[in-house]
């Protein structure tokens, strides 16, 4: 793509994706993208949410949902754990931060990002436990399917998180069952428990 030394920069902007895009996107199209950037930024047009990440303001409709943000920020990712819960249904109780399950070596504390009044935190999985049959679009953004959520979020946790406070009903325990069995013996002896303290109702092992 050629740079457009001769684009307004609400042009440049109109060739950007919405609602969010890269450093990487704008170098593309401008010959400075730092000094770009930092103009249209002063001007209102755009919004830095992360390192190397903006949000295109002027064309935008409304801003970009956490879920999209934590998906774009870092490839590939997916919403997952108690966040995902709480989209489905699982986890009446809204979380402040949200769990994304990611194969970019950018995780832990120095990667988090702060997004509104909310939290944004990577966690990497196990590449064989990626599992894409169960990861759905919602919205532009990649979320687990409930029952993979709710088995990372055991995974991630070491424990199963909010127990008294799950609405089992929303999940299929048979589909629980077969994908336990892709997770380390830990994660199925704690959904075990689970059902023997009757909080999650169903087999989920064999008979």
């Amino acid at each position: 793509m050629k740079r457009g030394k001769n684009l307004s920069m609400v042009e440049v902007l109109k060739k950007l994706p919405v609602p969010l895009f890269s450093s990487v996107d704008a170098a593309k199209l401008v010959p400075d993208d730092n000094m770009f950037l930092f103009r249209a930024a002063r001007k209102g047009y755009i919004r830095k949410i992360s390192n190397r990440v903006y949000w295109n303001v002027i064309f935008s409709k409304e801003p970009p949902k956490v879920e999209q943000v934590a998906c774009f920020a870092r490839q590939p990712s997916y919403i997952s754990c108690e966040w995902a819960m709480n989209l489905h249904g699982i986890l009446l109780q809204a979380p402040f931060v949200c769990t994304a399950i990611t194969l970019h070596p950018g995780v832990g504390k120095r990667n988090i990002i702060s997004y509104g009044s909310f939290t944004i935190e990577y966690s990497k999985i196990a590449e064989r436990l990626w599992l894409p049959g169960e990861i759905m679009d919602r919205d532009g953004a990649a979320v687990a399917s409930p029952e993979k959520a709710f088995l990372d979020a055991v995974y991630l946790r070491h424990k199963v998180p909010f127990a008294e406070e799950l609405e089992v009903e929303n999940l299929d325990m048979k589909k629980l069952k077969e994908l336990s069995s892709l997770y380390p013996k830990k994660v199925q002896d704690k959904l075990g428990s689970a059902l023997q303290m009757s909080i999650v109702i169903g087999p989920l092992q064999p008979n």
